[in-house]
């Protein structure tokens, strides 16, 4: 056979995701897919939940179960392998623990946790039980979590509102048990847009951009988070892949801002980000 005598020394960096899929391509397993494709590196994918959403927001979500899950992780892992890990929306208990096993078993190293509670719409999309076994299981395995500040009232209980009170939000979070803690600030009040990273190792870093204005912001969360898991995969270290997510997703943004995409049956909501504004190559390294 002709793959008989083929060398193969070569390999992509590859990126797992584990998330729901968006119908509207907005957000989700799409908006990750997308994200990868644009950074170079090669795509995988674990779904959890099936939704139906757009620009007005979610109409109906359908949990898969935890059983198929499993095997999709199991399919990945077990071939291709993973260089890097995202994590999105896990819609139950028992899906939270698949992935805890997934992260144990496969000894992934690179996870990085996007805690999707809570959709751009305000749609609350899990359940308390829930949160807290991602609380229980997945603080303490993963590299990096990065909620919103709605994700960070439901997990602390108050919504920060000042650049002050983000940096203690972090805190909180980190003694949860989580290890690093970027805490976006995107729907605070003010000029500029205000992130907070709080490394392992203790370390407060500020990453502030100028806002930009735009009705087209459905699917930041997953999209950095992907950006983030990307750059970890390409060799970055944390703090080098976070200001590179950074950029990227600020970038998006701005070449989506003007972009109208959807509101053909009611009035427009929240669009989709530019993802394709300028590709890279899939970069290859030797086996």
């Amino acid at each position: 056979m002709l793959s008989e005598t083929l060398t193969l020394t070569q390999t992509y960096p590859r990126v797992l995701s584990i998330a729901g899929s968006d119908s509207g391509g907005g957000a989700g397993i799409q908006a990750d897919l997308k994200t990868f494709c644009a950074l170079g590196v090669y795509g995988m994918t674990a779904l959890t939940a099936l939704t139906a959403q757009n620009t007005q927001g979610v109409q109906a979500i359908q949990a898969l179960p935890e059983s198929f899950l499993k095997a999709q992780l199991q399919s990945v892992g077990e071939d291709i392998g993973v260089d890097a890990v995202k994590i999105g929306m896990l819609h139950t208990p028992q899906m939270v623990e698949v992935v805890a096993w997934a992260i144990e078993h496969f000894q992934w190293q690179r996870v990085i946790l996007d805690p999707v509670m809570v959709a751009t719409s305000g749609d609350r999309l899990i359940g308390e039980d829930t949160a807290a076994r991602i609380v229980e299981l997945l603080f303490p395995r993963v590299s990096l979590i990065t909620p919103n500040l709605d994700e960070a009232a439901v997990l602390i209980g108050t919504t920060p509102q000042n650049e002050e009170a983000l940096i203690e939000a972090a805190w909180r979070l980190q003694a949860m048990g989580a290890k690093g803690v970027l805490l976006k600030g995107g729907h605070m009040k003010g000029p500029d847009v205000v992130d907070v990273y709080l490394s392992e190792d203790q370390q407060i870093s500020l990453f502030k951009s100028p806002r930009i204005h735009s009705l087209n912001v459905h699917g930041t969360g997953c999209t950095l988070s992907s950006a983030i898991a990307s750059f970890v995969a390409k060799g970055m270290t944390m703090d080098q892949a976070i200001e590179s997510g950074k950029a990227f997703i600020t970038q998006a943004i701005e070449h989506g801002k003007d972009v109208k995409t959807g509101g053909l049956s009611s009035g427009y909501a929240h669009g989709p980000l530019n993802h394709g504004f300028a590709p890279l190559v899939m970069e290859k390294s030797a086996l």
